[in-house]
């Protein structure tokens, strides 16, 4: 049986990899890949709190409620962030952020 223990480890081991992938990497496409593996760590958190921690005997909704919100939010991200890093590419031919050190073209 999984305690809640093992998901906040899984969590915060998602959600440190991500960081390092954020801090350590220069694709843009990676960044954002990270970026996203920080939301879904924080999503299972969320979902872990909210399985062990009952109110009446169940388990209590408002975690995964709000990880709904978060997962439809994350969504219409995905799309702006895809649409400005292909709007990036056309304009600079490159995707590495250490090279996008203007907004002017």
């Amino acid at each position: 049986m999984a305690t809640l223990n093992n998901y906040l480890l899984v969590s915060g081991l998602l959600f440190a990899i991500g960081l390092a992938g954020v801090v350590l990497r220069r694709n843009i496409i990676v960044i954002f890949m990270c970026l996203e593996l920080m939301l879904s760590a924080a999503n299972l958190t969320l979902v872990a709190f909210s399985r062990f921690h009952p109110s009446h005997g169940l388990p209590d909704s408002n975690g995964q409620v709000l990880v709904f919100f978060v997962i439809t939010v994350a969504a219409a991200e995905v799309a702006v962030g895809l649409a400005i890093i292909v709007a990036l590419f056309r304009a600079r031919q490159t995707l590495r952020s250490d090279e996008l050190n203007s907004m002017k073209g």
